[in-house]
């Protein structure tokens, strides 16, 4: 005898999510198919794997498959899979609360775009819920496929903020949802409209897609296999076309946007596996907002039985936005997460999937710059993790970075290191950087001067990683790289003995400066980096440039405080006005003002906004 049935409420988030599906989301509505017959492959997927240890599992319903169907009559649409199936504890931990499903980024999303897509639901692992787009109610019957028949469930819900559950009897594993049909979704009781879906969206799941054969346009009690239903990565690439790539993709990526480029490759030898690697051309939104604690990874086959959906050992972490398949021969099929962490066949694994992307950027970069300039605006910080993270492959990745550079025209044009070493005059040994807080504020930085004087191109690093990069990216293809805004620059000869000269000459000014200063700076000089303004910031060696050590410092880290050096140019009228002055306040005022500009315009914070306010307004009133 059935259980009597339960009346339970989604979980907040949950319910914001149907609300958006059932009244916002209306671009792309055929997507519940794509999704639902996902699901179905991951269910299959896991059924296969945990079989391994229990062939008892598998008996009963011979292969696994998925069906489609649809009832005219009773304007309804079923995809059944013979898979795991779920429990009455998974239903509601997969169908009614949060869990780890990624709803609630799924929600910010669609707040961060100001714009609500069906396109965008099944990147967030939240697929199922697109079945409301077209349905005005929603059945579930399912049964775990080590559990009794008596211990199958029912749920179901209209997606307005409550759902039914209820014990049945399942004389078959796996799982069946029904949709029952909004009154203007007619176009999907079709059976020639939803083998169109099947093959557009799921050509290229492995597993047999089912739908009965028609006569007259009426379904009849015999079925067929209407998708490819073999593993795409397993065919030699002369019998792949380019559409072929693209499509297992997109059901892959849950994109509907091609990927930038791929790359498909079969080692064979003591160790074979198989790769089939994408980049795709835009970042998955996990990737923006859940940053390095929400990688995919790679799908992990052995011998074309799914064990990982998202193997993070496969690639490390500054290549996580690569999405592929890897089908190895030699794991053993029982292999587990801490097994696969101590592997040294998967090391290798690793290291080949690490060469091939790397090749394959190499070769969009040199062949196709275009799609590679696409790559960078897309992936460029996340790609320079690698010269930390990844030390054996530094000169690989560091060759592939692109920067802005005081000879080029904007943000959006850069160059390589490369290219900037093969346009280095003779006799410069020196990569020259500056770091800022954007691309302004490199630009358009004192600390350029004499460089721009000299005609010696800097490049321009505005991003928060730059700063971190560059502690371990020291040197490429034997040149050094420098910050202009760091140490004491190289002079000749003669810009030495110029240097010198106009020091001795502004002792009594560099003098004042100090007095006048006093613990605010750790010293005052002559600037051999400024031609035109009157005051910047130098650092040593080894300090931390002002615009990171803020950001730091806002955001919760503690910072050792650092007296600054600030560096003059005599020449100009500021400092000769300040040198001329007799009043000891209003002196004082201009030499505050000094160190205030040069710190604005490093990036530093200003002390006392009021103060300096007060110091302007009295500079300004005479």
């Amino acid at each position: 005898m059935n259980a009597p049935v339960e009346s339970r409420k989604f979980e907040a988030e949950v319910a914001q999510v149907l609300r958006l599906v059932t009244h916002s989301l209306y671009s792309h509505k055929e997507i519940f198919l794509r999704e639902l017959i996902s699901n179905a492959s991951d269910a299959c997927d896991k059924l296969r794997f945990e079989a391994i240890g229990r062939p008892e599992l598998l008996a009963g319903e011979g292969e696994l498959h998925i069906d489609v169907s649809y009832d005219k009559d009773a304007r309804t649409i079923t995809v059944r899979d013979n898979g795991i199936g779920m429990s009455r504890e998974e239903v509601i931990a997969n169908l009614g609360t949060i869990a780890s499903s990624g709803t609630r980024r799924f929600l910010e999303s669609l707040s961060a775009e100001q714009k609500a897509d069906a396109r965008l639901i099944g990147q967030f692992g939240v697929g199922f819920y697109s079945a409301f787009v077209v349905a005005d109610k929603v059945t579930v019957l399912t049964r775990r496929a080590d559990l009794d028949p008596a211990e199958g469930v029912k749920w179901e819900s209209d997606g307005e903020g409550e759902y039914a559950l209820a014990s049945v009897e399942l004389p078959a594993r796996g799982t069946a949802v029904v949709l029952h049909l909004k009154p203007d979704e007619d176009e999907f009781l079709s059976g020639w409209k939803l083998r169109e879906l099947i093959r557009k969206y799921s050509d290229h799941v492995a597993f047999p897609i089912r739908m009965p054969k028609e006569v007259d346009g009426k379904p009849t009690d015999e079925w067929e296999t209407v998708n490819d239903a073999s593993a795409l990565w397993t065919k030699p690439k002369s019998e792949i076309s380019e559409e072929d790539y693209q499509s297992f993709y997109k059901s892959l990526g849950h994109d509907f946007n091609d990927p930038l480029a791929w790359t498909h490759n079969r080692v064979e030898g003591s160790q074979s596996f198989t790769t089939l690697l994408y980049i795709p051309a835009q970042p998955p939104f996990d990737l923006m907002l859940g940053g390095r604690d929400e990688r995919k990874g790679l799908k992990l086959y052995i011998k074309r039985v799914f064990i990982m959906d998202a193997a993070e050992e496969l690639l490390p972490n500054y290549l996580r936005f690569v999405r592929g398949v890897v089908d190895a021969d030699d794991l053993p099929l029982n292999v587990s997460r801490e097994i696969l962490q101590q592997n040294r066949q998967l090391e290798r694994i690793k290291a080949a999937c690490v060469k091939r992307v790397l090749d394959l950027l190499e070769k969009l970069a040199k062949d196709e710059p275009e799609k590679y300039a696409t790559f960078w605006k897309a992936f460029g910080n996340t790609l320079k993790e690698g010269i930390v993270e990844d030390p054996a492959n530094r000169e690989r990745i560091a060759k592939l970075l692109r920067f802005a550079s005081t000879k080029s025209q904007g943000a959006g044009q850069t160059v390589s290191l490369d290219d900037y070493i093969a346009r280095m005059p003779v006799g410069q040994d020196t990569i020259w950087y500056i770091t800022a807080e954007s691309y302004a504020a490199a630009a358009g930085s004192p600390q350029l001067e004499a460089f721009k004087a000299k005609d010696i191109e800097v490049l321009l690093m505005y991003d928060r990683i730059d700063e971190w990069m560059l502690g371990s990216l020291t040197e490429y293809a034997g040149k050094k790289l420098r910050s202009v805004a760091k140490g004491e620059l190289p002079l000749d000869e003669a810009d030495k003995k110029k240097q010198e000269e106009a020091a001795k000459a502004a002792e009594p000014l560099l003098k004042k400066l100090k007095e006048l200063l006093g613990e605010r700076v750790s010293d005052v000089r002559v600037s051999a980096r400024l031609t035109d303004s009157p005051a910047c910031l130098a650092l040593s060696d080894y300090d931390m440039a002002p615009h990171l050590a803020r950001l730091l410092r806002e955001a919760g880290h503690e910072m050792p405080q650092s007296k600054p050096i600030l560096e003059i140019n005599p020449q100009h009228p500021l400092l000769q006005r300040l040198d001329a002055e007799g009043d000891e306040a209003k002196a004082r005022d201009l030499a505050l003002l000094l160190l205030d500009e040069a710190n604005l315009t490093a990036g530093a914070p200003l002390e006392d906004p009021a103060a300096f306010v007060q110091r302007v307004n009295r500079a300004l009133l005479g």
